[in-house]
């Protein structure tokens, strides 16, 4: 379920209403494809390493094992900003989705929203998990039931009783919505709505018999991806007119789920899903308050030098890392500025910068199962050991995942030059590469420094000379390919034939078959 949780939120739910406004239906439709068949080979990459390696930390881990662990410390942060952002952006949701009622006092909801979210993740792990589950069991009933409403509607149940069709997308610009421009900034939405997908490999460490459980997870996302959210963006934009009015300005944004609700009954039935989407902007930053907490508590305890304060280390009796919890917390009171600048354009900007810093851990997640690879050839291993292979993905996914995102990150901001630069569009979309730079090479100099006063070097990995010195890459040749290999033990043998038991045997064989298959 927390898989689930990571791949529905508030991108689905209330980004499509700025993608399908800028770019219109053809763009959203094509762009959220595109993203959706990168995400997919991203993650069977991931899957390769997370059944061969389940550790905590996943692609962050990876990356450090497999490419450099400056690199790696630098993605770390990236990751934890990243999640401490989401949580704001999540937050200004709600207030966008309050003005559905009412526009008096929005900072209202995101306070309430703040005190329960940092209440539930200070109490215990158990707490995190229970609203979890099931506000994403609420997630996808409502994905399913929206799915059924909006084929109903396009076919003529809708309050004007007209058969819809394709008639939006011949509506004013539509299909193409905004020129290139229009078309290249719908990549970033799409990005922000399919965050939090490679949240897969990072519960690979807790996985039971990841050997089998996890390439099964990994496989299943690309029915995820088509059923979650190709068909929904392709319902919204057969429905929803591109220039419906308030669709998304700077100020607000309306929720295309809500219209086509509204559009199928009555103001009580868009009053129902927009009180749904709610409960998904909690869920989102419940997630993503818990992994940001965990990300910036295993900095401040990494070995033999910590990367994060030893403030950050610190926990309850219950095990809740609370100064890690307020510190990743406190990012979202930039949601407070909201009521300053507009609601819609402030969400943009953080969704901006979300969409991007996903897109950065897509890429090293391409990079990681590059050196991966690599590595496992030069040292001479037989694919055949490996614990799951993604073949069709062989040699080229790597090389195809780290080419098409390098070059979404770069298309998307054509709109911030052309035909007008804008300077705040054009940070909040590319902000994160500098950082990434800026904190890659300080952490080689960090290195660096305390190998010339003869400490312990950081991290406990040598610096190379020449280029790979440089850059702080880890020799393939020397890279360990044994340790933390996940060996497979009597109880997941057991546990899988039991499976194989109640799929092949029995009255009971049906139904068995349809519970792992949504499990």
């Amino acid at each position: 379920m927390i898989a689930i949780a990571g791949t529905i939120g508030t991108g689905l739910f209330l980004g499509t209403s700025k993608s399908l406004a800028q770019g219109g239906p053809a763009s959203i439709l094509i762009a959220y494809s595109i993203v959706g068949f990168v995400v997919y080979v991203t993650l069977l990459l991931l899957g390769e390493m997370a059944t061969q390696y389940p550790v905590a930390g996943s692609f962050n881990a990876y990356a450090h094992r497999f490419f450099s662990p400056s690199y790696s410390f630098a993605l770390s942060y990236n990751y934890w900003f990243n999640d401490a952002v989401s949580v704001a952006s999540d937050l200004i949701a709600a207030q966008i989705l309050l003005q559905f009622w009412t526009t008096r006092y929005p900072w209202v909801i995101s306070l309430v929203s703040w005190v329960f979210l940092v209440g539930v993740n200070a109490t215990d792990v158990g707490a995190y998990g229970e609203l979890e589950y099931w506000l994403a069991s609420l997630k996808v009933a409502t994905i399913v039931v929206f799915i059924v409403i909006g084929i109903v509607v396009n076919v003529g149940g809708n309050t004007s009783h007209e058969y819809i069709g394709g008639k939006n997308w011949r509506v004013g610009d539509a299909p193409f919505v905004g020129d290139f421009g229009g078309f290249a900034h719908v990549f970033i939405t799409a990005s922000f709505a399919y965050g939090g997908t490679e949240s897969l490999g990072i519960t690979a460490g807790e996985t039971k018999n990841p050997s089998k459980n996890m390439p099964r997870v990994v496989k299943a996302v690309f029915w995820r991806i088509l059923i979650f959210y190709v068909l929904s963006v392709l319902i919204i934009g057969l429905n929803v007119p591109y220039n419906y009015p308030g669709l998304s300005t700077k100020s607000t944004a309306t929720s295309p789920f809500t219209i086509i609700f509204e559009m199928a009954g009555s103001r009580v039935a868009g009053s129902f899903v927009n009180t749904v989407i709610i409960t998904t902007v909690l869920s989102g930053g419940n997630h993503a308050l818990f992994a940001g907490t965990r990300v910036l508590y295993s900095l401040a305890v990494t070995k033999p030098v910590a990367h994060a304060p030893k403030i950050f280390a610190w926990t309850t009796k219950g095990g809740v890392p609370l100064p890690a919890l307020l510190a990743t917390s406190s990012i979202s009171v930039l949601c407070f500025g909201s009521s300053y600048i507009g609601n819609g354009q402030l969400w943009s900007w953080l969704q901006n910068i979300v969409g991007v810093s996903n897109q950065i851990a897509w890429l090293s997640i391409g990079l990681a199962s590059w050196r991966f690879r690599k590595a496992w050839i030069v040292q001479g291993r037989p694919i055949e050991e490996l614990k799951f292979n993604a073949r069709w993905t062989w040699p080229w996914g790597p090389y195809f995942v780290m080419i098409s995102v390098s070059a979404i990150i770069l298309i998307q901001g054509w709109s911030s030059v052309f035909p007008k630069f804008s300077a705040v569009d054009f940070v909040s979309l590319y902000l994160e590469i500098p950082m990434m730079i800026v904190m890659w090479f300080g952490w080689i100099a960090v290195r660096r420094l305390a190998k010339a006063k003869r400490v312990t070097c950081l991290d406990n990995t040598p610096l190379e000379r020449g280029i790979n010195g440089i850059l702080d890459i880890i020799d393939l040749r020397t890279i360990d390919l044994t340790s933390d290999e996940y060996q497979d033990s009597t109880e997941d043998d057991d546990e899988e034939a039991l499976r194989q038991k109640r799929m092949s045997q029995g009255g009971w064989r049906f139904l068995w078959r349809i519970y792992y298959l949504a499990a």
